[in-house]
């Protein structure tokens, strides 16, 4: 099993990436935690327990410390985990910076599960290719586990019949809110169809991100309100 630590400032998306990883087979989740120095702890204690931490879920934008100084601090330890960055940080800076330190793979919110899922079933590909226990890899051994890494499916990343761009203007319009919201509120904050609205609201709730909230005692049909997870 490949051990995992979530790391994210916010507990809520941190619990949901958590589940995420949970449904994935072949990992087990390690802990969760929302800091730089949390991290490195627990790294460190899971070492120093024999229990290593083989990949960190990293997010970029922590409170304490920014996630590239934390890359930076996890390659100098050995074993050093490997890490995936789980951030919305776009800038080119971070990212070229994101490589040069270590991160292995770079998956923007919002995501969805599938788009999650082949980040992680690429990065299984890419631990396979690399020969274990062994001091050195060929040529060959090292080009099949970059090209692991670099294979892109686009369909993961956008399920069929949704738009990226739509599902993550939906996405952001609830999680920015602490009041859950209706299908219809969400189509004038949005700027497209309720109905449309309520497509990506779906999407969004069946892959766990959103959590339905349905509201009785008024005239006329329950009402589905959403909320973060």
């Amino acid at each position: 099993m490949i051990r995992v630590l979530v790391v994210d400032d916010e507990p809520l998306i941190a619990q949901a990436h958590r589940s995420y990883v949970e449904r994935v087979p072949g990992f087990v989740v390690h802990g969760v935690v929302h800091s730089g120095q949390a991290t490195l702890r627990a790294v460190t204690e899971a070492h120093a327990a024999g229990e290593s931490i083989d990949l960190v879920l990293l997010d970029i934008g922590l409170p304490d410390a920014s996630g590239l100084d934390v890359a930076s601090a996890l390659g100098g330890l050995r074993p050093s985990p490997d890490i995936i960055a789980v951030t919305s940080a776009r800038d080119l800076d971070v990212v070229r910076t994101a490589v040069a330190r270590g991160i292995v793979l770079y998956l923007l919110k919002p995501f969805t599960f599938a788009a999650f899922r082949d980040k992680l079933e690429r990065y299984v590909e890419y631990r396979a290719a690399l020969p274990a226990g062994e001091s050195a890899a060929s040529q060959y051994d090292i080009d099949r586990a970059m090209a692991a890494l670099r294979t892109s499916d686009d369909r993961a990343a956008s399920a069929k019949g949704f738009a990226s761009q739509t599902l993550g203007l939906v996405s952001a319009c609830v999680r920015d809110t602490d009041t859950p919201l209706t299908a219809a509120e969400v189509a004038a904050s949005v700027g497209v169809s309720r109905v449309t609205a309520w497509r990506y609201l779906e999407k969004l709730a069946d892959d766990g991100l959103l959590t339905r909230e349905t509201e009785y005692g008024r005239a006329g049909r329950p009402q589905v309100r959403y909320r973060r997870s």
